[in-house]
């Protein structure tokens, strides 16, 4: 199961869809004073409020990890792994598609400008890996496939 490298980068997605549910994926400043930071669940204003906002970023990072840990159970069976793992793929691009929206609407409502964290690129190397892990999937079942042809 741990032997083949998919295995690894299975994880190593599911490592960084929960690490970056975890951080602030940026803030809002105005005029150098940090108006609110921007977390995957919340909207932390500077007056100690929460605005819930944004779940929808919470949900789809929690769908990539709970698909990602899916895969990585599923070893014997690679087509599934290969149907989970482009699910996950589709979920990451969601995420920055919904994650660029909520930025320019609290752009607009905060009148504010916005600085992304070095953790908002933790999905994109969640989505770099699993690309690596469909790939290696793919490479595993068409080896098994030539081989079931050569019998």
């Amino acid at each position: 199961m741990i032997q083949r490298i998919q295995s690894v980068y299975l994880l190593l997605v599911t490592a960084c869809a929960v690490a970056g549910l975890c951080m602030p994926i940026g803030y809002f400043h105005c005029d150098g004073i940090k108006v609110a930071d921007f977390y995957n669940l919340w909207l932390a204003m500077s007056d100690g409020t929460r605005l819930l906002t944004p779940w929808a970023l919470l949900v789809l990072l929690a769908l990539v990890a709970m698909c990602s840990l899916a895969a990585f159970f599923m070893y014997k069976r690679r087509m599934l792994q290969v149907r989970l793992s482009v699910i996950s793929g589709l979920f990451l691009v969601g995420y920055y598609i919904v994650f660029g929206v909520f930025v320019y609407m609290f752009k607009g409502r905060l009148g504010a400008d916005f600085t992304v964290n070095w953790s908002s690129g933790l999905p994109a190397v969640a989505l770099i890996l699993d690309y690596l892990a469909f790939r290696n999937i793919m490479k595993d079942e068409l080896l098994v496939r030539s081989l079931d042809r050569l019998r």
